[in-house]
């Protein structure tokens, strides 16, 4: 009997994880069944691939110029051509693939972790606080996020980190938001009171108990969010508020090559496909984690 118990609480303790396991295996599964969402899953792990290894990848260095060679079109020497300074476009759209990724990701790491954080606990206490937070954050969402990111660059100068942090902060209210939604939905549950009532802190409670449960929007959010940090990026990079030269970058490639672009098409073409690729790519990611997580959608 003492055995069988034994057996029995070892069982339980391994049913925990193992359901937890099957859970997201669940999810990979439906997931892996969108095939639009494989499709783009591959094109950007390409991207990552690309952005990692563009040192090795990339034919030529992407900042030498070379006078004489200007404004080539695509040939077997330069596959994109060359630009006005005589730079290999495809040399710079690889190393762009890893600036704009670079800022893509530390952008809503910045943005996700301060919106986990006001979310979680605006959400899990209420009150005055919440209510005050919560209209500020009101008034963030009413400013257009670029408008934001703009006047935040304007503040802190343009350049690589700080492209990153206004990226990252005007994308807080959105991840703010959806965090406390999900919190919300979550605190008065069953399992919710009865760590309280065994003793547990709040910290634990929302760590433990409360965050892991609101991971499925949280997640297709900051997939999705994703692009848009690029496209921000790009967008602050136009217009001469991102990333300086002679740093690879694909909106400032745009930028530059918008001068030539009747006499030459190379110039905005390719940067211009780097960034529908990689954003098309995020978001069939990002439509197809919706759809693998959405419980209602389970077959």
């Amino acid at each position: 009997m003492r055995q069988g118990r034994q057996m029995g609480m070892e069982a339980g303790g391994r049913e925990k994880p193992a359901r937890k396991q099957s859970q997201w295996k669940d999810v990979w599964r439906r997931f892996r069944r969108n095939k639009t969402a494989m499709i783009g899953l591959v094109i950007l792990a390409l991207m990552v691939f690309a952005a990692v290894f563009a040192d090795l990848i990339a034919p030529a260095d992407p900042i030498a110029q070379d006078l004489n060679r200007r404004f080539l079109p695509p040939n077997p020497q330069n596959i994109m051509g060359t630009d006005n300074f005589g730079r290999d476009i495809f040399s710079r759209v690889i190393f762009g693939t890893r600036t704009s990724l670079q800022i893509g990701f530390t952008a809503v790491g910045v943005g996700l972790a301060v919106g986990l954080l006001l979310g979680s606990l605006s959400g899990f206490y209420g009150g005055l606080p919440d209510d005050a937070l919560m209209r500020f954050i009101d008034i963030l969402i009413s400013i257009p996020g670029i408008l934001l990111a703009i006047a935040i660059v304007a503040a802190l100068g343009p350049g690589l980190v700080n492209v990153m942090i206004a990226v990252g902060l005007a994308s807080i209210p959105g991840y703010t938001r959806i965090t406390r939604a999900a919190v919300l939905t979550i605190r008065e549950r069953e399992f919710v009171e009865a760590a309280r009532a065994i003793g547990g802190n709040d910290f634990r409670i929302i760590t433990r108990h409360i965050l892991p449960n609101c991971l499925a929007p949280i997640i297709v959010q900051a997939t999705l969010g994703l692009s848009g940090a690029i496209l921000s990026a790009a967008g602050l990079s136009f217009i001469g508020l991102g990333i300086q030269p002679p740093i690879p970058e694909w909106g400032f490639m745009l930028a530059d090559g918008r001068r030539f672009v009747r006499d030459h098409w190379h110039m905005v073409t390719f940067p211009g496909l780097a960034i529908v690729t990689v954003v098309l790519a995020i978001n069939m990611v990002g439509d197809g984690l919706r759809d693998a997580l959405d419980p209602k959608l389970k077959k």
